[in-house]
């Protein structure tokens, strides 16, 4: 609670609306009770009236404070339709099939915050990735100067010798099954700027393999190798004060009595706090592992490269979870030009 506290204390300054698709789904409208009572902003539930207002009864949870829209009953249901035609034109979406997309909560989520009636959006509480990324990514799209869309997990231990006392942010962990050399080293950097961002420390990225520093061979390998140095070059173009390394094994990255062993006098390992994995099984196995067993406070997946702050949270969330990812993208939005220079204007297109 360390780190997500810091987070609360900075967002309650700067309040933003947070829109959830999926409001009739319990932990969510305990997590808007709390983002609302926690003075974190203005949560909004999409769902249909009656049965969000049905089963906030039930658990005895007061609405006050608290939005609720049904889409497909919305005065904004025709000028959203009108948008989604002109985004997908050229894809030849017909009003009728936009009209029927945007009765889903999805995408009507999605909407509301492209067209600035929320800060950012939070769902997969009960959707697949696929199905909120797809929206997102017909919608709002990827950031004008980002050319990689990924996700992070915030994972917070008890142990605060890992980390950046004990805050590790893991990537990509939800969105990019076989990255190349390009997207893994725009992993990195996107990553390692969501950590500056959050924790105003500095970045030290270990980008992880099963080998050390040439202890093993395999084109995997040269791919981590050659994004390292990708991403060193794009940092110091970009004025991105962080220190990349790999390829180096988890424990080499986290523990600095094996660090020494096996690199003294290195800047980031044994010292790491942004992992970076080789691909999505890598990161989707390590990030679930790291929650479940070492029962760490997992907050995301936070999107990173998207023109708005969203978040796909994993079905397997709990309302703290939730809260805490609601957190995070409200406070991405209060100054999310800072991550995206230029994200949040209207694109070519819209």
């Amino acid at each position: 609670m360390r780190f997500i506290g810091s987070v609360i204390e900075k967002l309650q300054r700067h309040p933003k609306r947070i829109v959830f698709p999926e409001g009739t789904e319990p932990r969510v409208l305990q997590a808007a009770r709390q983002f609302h009572a926690l003075r974190l902003g203005a949560p909004i539930l999409l769902g249909d009236r009656t049965r969000v207002k049905e089963i906030a009864a039930d658990l005895n949870i007061s609405l006050e404070g608290i939005r609720v829209i049904n889409p497909a009953e919305s005065e904004d249901l025709e000028s959203f339709t009108r948008r989604f035609v002109s985004l997908r034109r050229e894809k030849g979406l017909q009003t009728a099939e936009a009209q029927e997309a945007m009765r889903h909560p999805n995408y009507y989520g999605a909407m509301m915050v492209a067209m600035h009636q929320a800060d950012g959006l939070v769902a997969g509480t009960s959707h697949s990735t696929g199905s909120v990324l797809r929206s997102l990514f017909q919608i709002i799209k990827v950031a004008p100067q980002a050319t990689v869309a990924s996700s992070c997990m915030v994972m917070e231990v008890e142990d605060s010798r890992f980390g950046e006392n004990g805050v590790l942010f893991m990537a990509d962990c939800g969105v990019i099954a076989e990255p190349t050399v390009d997207q893994l080293a725009e992993i990195a950097l996107s990553t390692a700027q969501f950590a500056r961002h959050l924790l105003n420390a500095r970045p030290r990225v270990a980008l992880l393999s099963f080998s050390t520093k040439g202890t093993a061979t395999h084109p995997s390998i040269g791919k981590v190798q050659a994004a390292t140095a990708l991403a060193r070059q794009r940092a110091e173009q970009r004025l991105l004060e962080a220190d990349f390394d790999g390829e180096l094994q988890v424990d080499a990255a986290l523990v600095p009595e094996i660090a020494e062993r096996k690199l003294p006098d290195n800047r980031v390992a044994g010292r790491a706090n942004v992992l970076i994995f080789p691909d999505l099984n890598s990161g989707n196995i390590a990030s679930k592992l790291v929650r479940h067993i070492a029962k760490a406070n997992a907050y995301g997946q936070v999107l990173l490269g998207l023109n708005r702050p969203a978040a796909d949270v994993s079905r397997g969330s709990n309302a703290h979870d939730i809260l805490g990812v609601a957190a995070i993208v409200g406070l991405q939005a209060i100054n999310y030009n800072l991550l995206y220079p230029g994200a949040g204007q209207e694109l070519p297109g819209e």
